[in-house]
């Protein structure tokens, strides 16, 4: 079993330059391809590290996406690498707004309901439930940012190390300590496999 969607794994080479090029001429469809394909995984991978407002996060990803199309060159693989380098510079740039200002709290709780629709999306909110964030409390920084970037973002390991400007030995490294943290935290906690 892949560990990639079937949408992921049946595009060619060829269909993911044709939607790039029509995304950098201003396309919707393209965009919108581009877009289901990748907040999900964006928001998650957000989500999942702590940031108080994932969604704005992600869509101030896709803001940036937009802005520097024009400059991106490669593949299918290499743009999924590229959007998540600019997500996390987004939740980089959040934490250190968030160090500045001082915390403040809603009054006003949202009161809209889900109507359902996305599966993606309920994976996803499944993936970043609280367990799981109470899960990654246990780690350090590196070893979630690896975690996170590996399962939710669904990078390889050099994706991974370039997302974060690491060596890839240094991903491997963190994501095997990272698992171990994980396993340990889980059978403190007696969680059953």
């Amino acid at each position: 079993m892949s560990s990639f969607p079937e949408r992921y794994s049946q595009r060619s080479p060829e269909d993911f330059a044709t939607r790039l090029e029509a995304a950098k001429s201003g396309r919707e469809w393209a965009w919108a391809d581009l877009y289901r394909d990748l907040a999900g995984p964006v928001t998650g991978y957000l989500a999942s590290r702590g940031a108080t407002e994932p969604e704005d996060l992600a869509s101030e990803t896709f803001l940036q996406v937009a802005r520097n199309i024009q400059t991106f060159e490669g593949d299918e693989s290499s743009f999924r690498s590229w959007v998540f380098v600019i997500a996390h510079r987004r939740l980089l740039d959040s934490r250190r707004a968030l160090q500045r200002r001082p915390e403040t709290t809603t009054l006003i709780e949202s009161t809209t309901e889900s109507t359902g629709g996305d599966v993606e999306d309920e994976a996803l909110d499944l993936l970043v439930s609280d367990e799981m964030k109470k899960a990654f409390e246990h780690l350090t920084d590196i070893q979630g940012d690896v975690l996170a970037l590996r399962i939710l973002g669904r990078l390889t390991l050099e994706e991974t190390a370039q997302t974060l400007g690491k060596r890839v030995g240094a991903v491997k490294a963190a994501q095997r300590r990272g698992l171990i943290a994980l396993q340990q935290w889980l059978d403190l906690e007696g969680v059953t496999r």
